[in-house]
């Protein structure tokens, strides 16, 4: 389903819990400490405030309670870009995540898109594996570099 402005307190903080050991926010606050005062959990609440006010987002429930979610919007060209695919760590390996996956390919696609991107990063097994299952093909890898100033 999608999401509704009450849902977004619970998914900014289920998005949070899950990428905290994969989000590059936090190699940087590991490495050079908070940037401009901000830790990563700071930084991804702002991400998120763009999310909730740009982005589709589809939710997953079972057992009573939203176990996933999706964001994404469409883009010039018919084509759909996957922002974000989290399943909260208590339903994390049931398969949750593929079928949020599907569920934003087959909104994009009744909308009309004819291809669909999104970025993972390179130590991120997991969604690499998933992307990769569902027929997805890397197309090039980028390099994330950091200077202070």
């Amino acid at each position: 389903r999608l999401a509704a402005a009450a849902d977004h307190p619970y998914l900014e903080a289920m998005v949070i819990d899950a990428f905290e050991p994969i989000t590059w926010f936090r190699k940087v606050d590991l490495r050079h400490g908070p940037p401009g005062g901000m830790d990563w959990r700071q930084r991804w609440q702002v991400r998120m405030r763009k999310v909730f006010e740009t982005e589709t987002i589809l939710v997953g429930e079972t057992e009573g309670r939203i176990a996933a979610c999706a964001t994404g919007y469409e883009e010039a060209g018919r084509i759909g870009y996957i922002d974000i695919l989290c399943v909260h760590r208590d339903f994390q390996g049931r398969g949750y995540g593929r079928e949020m996956l599907r569920a934003m390919l087959d909104y994009f696609r009744a909308r009309g898109a004819a291809h669909c991107h999104l970025e993972c990063l390179a130590d991120n097994e997991a969604g690499n594996r998933l992307y990769q299952s569902e027929g997805f093909e890397e197309i090039t890898r980028a390099l994330r570099w950091w200077i202070k100033l």
